[in-house]
């Protein structure tokens, strides 16, 4: 799978476009758990993931984190190029959740394809449109639902991204994505788990009623 087939825009780009694209492209592959992205001051360019998973997350002052959305093959950032993107100041962290190969596609090279092409602006436009939707989601999630629906959902999502009911995931992972503590998640975790929900074990989340906790998240 090359960068050409999953840049979206890619034909829509003149001959020499696609040429600057390409002279200042870099392929990396990245470590679980490595930090790619930090804050609005950091402008690494823009992120194409070839494979792998990123976490997208915000950090309070008080250190607690949250996941804003994650990232998958052939997904884009445009926050990791804050510096491009100038009325957008939003202080947003990116790592690793996978061993993750992407391309980066620098600043300078895409606030001149922005410039000169339709489709390069029309894209960042839709692109930015579709993260602040879930940046908009998650904001009404944590001021309208309650923490458990919101741990049941989790659980959900994150059986549908591994493709399985066993997670292996600590109580204090599912709290940083959920910008709460870890003792908040053991309790709710010990409930599921007394009504028959899910099956706990050390480092060790196993869904044992995946419609009943598809219900409570959904309710």
């Amino acid at each position: 799978m090359e960068f050409q087939s999953c840049f979206p825009i890619w034909d829509q780009l003149t001959k020499a476009q696609q040429d600057r694209i390409l002279s200042g492209l870099a392929f990396r592959q990245i470590q679980k758990g490595t930090l790619i992205h930090n804050g609005s001051t950091d402008c690494a360019g823009l992120l194409l993931v070839k494979s792998g998973q990123l976490r997208a997350y915000i950090l309070s002052d008080e250190g607690r984190e949250i996941t804003v959305y994650r990232l998958f093959d052939r997904d884009i950032c445009l926050f990791s190029a804050s510096c491009v993107l100038k009325s957008v100041q939003f202080d947003i962290t990116i790592q690793a959740e996978k061993d993750t190969e992407l391309w980066v596609i620098p600043p300078e090279a895409y606030r001149s394809l922005m410039e000169e092409s339709a489709a390069a602006a029309n894209y960042t436009n839709e692109v930015m449109a579709a993260r602040f939707s879930e940046v908009m989601w998650l904001v009404e999630q944590v001021m309208w639902k309650s923490m458990d629906k919101r741990v049941a959902s989790f659980l959900m999502e994150e059986s549908a991204i591994e493709g399985g009911n066993r997670l292996s995931i600590t109580h204090e992972t599912i709290a940083r994505h959920l910008g709460t503590h870890r003792e908040v998640i053991t309790r709710i975790l010990r409930y599921f788990q007394s009504e028959g929900l899910v099956k706990l074990s050390r480092g060790v989340v196993e869904l044992t009623a995946g419609e009943r906790l598809a219900e409570l998240g959904n309710d």
